[in-house]
């Protein structure tokens, strides 16, 4: 009989130990993993996200697509879909007022969402007028980060938008979005290209342009209007060399922070207005 007491004796001394252990185990993971839960949402704001890769490349799913374009403040779903699905790495929880109270109280909020309204919230057309005719059209896809090679080894920071036909000064380029023109002229890469500064302070590039409209620096430009037409200038210090590739528009969309230049990717934006063109009529 001794023995078997000893035993059970022993026995409810490891079931207390276990279960002790057991209730600390719980206790501290209900104090710590909210806050670490809170310390990771909160790293997704820091001052760096920008920058980061995963924001840069602007990915959206078909559903938030469809989501932003019943929207007036695409760039405030988008921030949170962003930030709820940590950049479409995770499954995300689809109500969006939720979803900001958990965000819009976190140091960082505001800076950010900023940064997704002045990509997003000015976008009104399409950069590239439509033609009825049906031979003349224009294609495009996500070429982000694919290898380029002119001036050495670099990768494509924007998205070519192509014409079915190879002609110059045929498709009229229109302004995005409206804005202010900061900068006109040559460069070795874009060759004559136009950059437009939106209200909320993205800078939108086109370049290889045929021919301009009239527009200079200074000028304010409203959505929809004719900035130049599609060429194939530029790879080249000379001014005015034409040749070096198919008659293309490179689109590129940048962010400015702390004096430093940031590309986004343009697919997203582009396939966000791809519906919205000016229409065009060809001169006979």
């Amino acid at each position: 009989m001794g023995i078997v007491k000893k035993r059970r004796t022993k026995f409810w001394e490891r079931f207390m130990i276990l279960s002790a252990a057991l209730f600390f185990s719980a206790f501290f993971a209900a104090i710590w993993l909210p806050k670490l839960q809170y310390q990771s949402r909160e790293s997704r704001l820091s001052e760096e996200v920008i920058c980061s890769d995963l924001f840069r490349r602007q990915s959206v799913p078909d559903d938030i697509f469809e989501k932003i374009k019943q929207s007036d403040d695409p760039g405030k779903i988008l921030g949170l879909y962003w930030l709820e699905s940590d950049f479409g790495t995770q499954d995300v929880y689809s109500d969006m007022r939720k979803a900001e109270k958990r965000w819009s109280h976190l140091e960082g909020w505001q800076s950010y969402l900023e940064t997704c309204r002045a990509v997003w919230n000015d976008l009104e057309y399409f950069p590239v007028a439509e033609y009825e005719a049906e031979r003349l059209n224009v294609t495009f896809s996500d070429s982000w980060m694919l290898d380029r090679t002119y001036q050495g080894n670099r990768k494509h920071e924007g998205t070519d938008i192509m014409p079915s036909v190879n002609q110059p000064n045929l498709f009229p380029v229109v302004s995005m979005t409206d804005g202010t023109v900061t900068s006109v002229g040559w460069l070795e890469l874009g060759g004559y290209r136009i950059g437009i500064t939106a209200p909320q302070g993205a800078y939108f590039y086109y370049a290889h342009l045929s021919s301009y409209t009239g527009f200079k620096e200074g000028d304010s430009i409203h959505a929809g209007d004719v900035i130049g037409f599609m060429g194939d200038t530029g790879y080249s210090k000379e001014e005015g060399t034409t040749g070096k590739f198919p008659v293309h528009l490179h689109l590129g969309i940048y962010l400015w922070k702390d004096g430093k230049e940031i590309s986004v990717n343009p697919y997203a934006p582009l396939k966000y207005v791809e519906d919205r063109k000016i229409k065009a009529r060809l001169n006979k």
